[in-house]
């Protein structure tokens, strides 16, 4: 595909800022639009072949309702939210356009896409359906396709275990009173790591982290599976069974 332009909602910032850079990095017309600045839905629509939504989750939804009916027919729109299922369904259900999900594993601290996963889900693609991931493919990405529904339900682990995970040692650690600064004193690097993932999630962008875990339709499970396995290493500290925690620590690799 060629000869067309790109169109970036909430390429002002995070992930759409670093993809605007990318696509421009790579001969193609970006144009980004946020909150208050940039082109009006109308205009993007008009201007741009590809359109991609990149904003907040909480927000994703009511961008897709105001662009997709603006779409052509023969242009693409996509998403880089980070679930699947709920926009792509908001896509094909307000644009007659193809529609593409796509969600970019990483965050935009990093310098190129070599070597990073990309995951896509087709949902109404033809004459788009070899970009964008022959495009990052041939920059070295690792680009695969699945359904929504298969993204989210992985996405409840990758995303929604890690960061439940680290929401709940940070409340740990308020709860067990003990000041920063005592922590600090004791610190390893280690637990130096942890405390600068606690900071990044609770205090960068709490709103974020918290639709990723909560608007997850699969985090139930995930949730449930946690609280068995905390209620089994508990079980064994309160019995005293060090051999038996050893057994089930070594056991989880299995």
């Amino acid at each position: 595909m060629e000869g067309f332009e790109i169109g970036i909602i909430g390429g002002t910032g995070g992930i759409g800022r670093w993809f605007a850079d990318f696509f421009r990095g790579e001969g193609y017309t970006v144009h980004v639009s946020g909150r208050t600045s940039g082109m009006g839905p109308d205009e993007m629509a008009r201007t741009c072949g590809v359109v991609i939504v990149s904003v907040p989750i909480n927000a994703t939804a009511a961008v897709i309702e105001e662009i997709g009916p603006r779409m052509p027919e023969k242009s693409l729109l996509m998403d880089f939210t980070s679930l699947k299922a709920e926009p792509v369904r908001d896509m094909l259900r307000y644009a007659r356009s193809e529609v593409l999900g796509c969600h970019p594993l990483f965050g935009p601290d990093v310098p190129s896409i070599e070597g990073l996963n990309i995951a896509l889900c087709p949902a109404r693609v033809d004459r788009w359906a070899g970009w964008p991931g022959e495009l990052f493919r041939t920059r070295g990405a690792h680009v695969f396709e699945t359904t929504p529904e298969r993204h989210d339900a992985m996405m409840s682990i990758i995303q929604g275990l890690n960061h439940l995970d680290t929401v709940v040692m940070a409340l740990a650690l308020k709860e067990s009173g003990v000041d920063r600064a005592e922590l600090k004193k004791f610190s390893t690097p280690v637990f130096d790591t942890k405390l600068a993932i606690i900071e990044k999630v609770c205090a960068n962008n709490p709103r974020l982290y918290a639709d990723i875990i909560a608007g997850n339709p699969d985090i139930s499970n995930v949730i449930a599976i946690y609280e068995r396995s905390l209620a089994r290493i508990k079980a064994l500290v309160e019995e005293n069974n060090p051999e038996g925690l050893a057994d089930l620590i070594a056991g989880s690799l299995k």
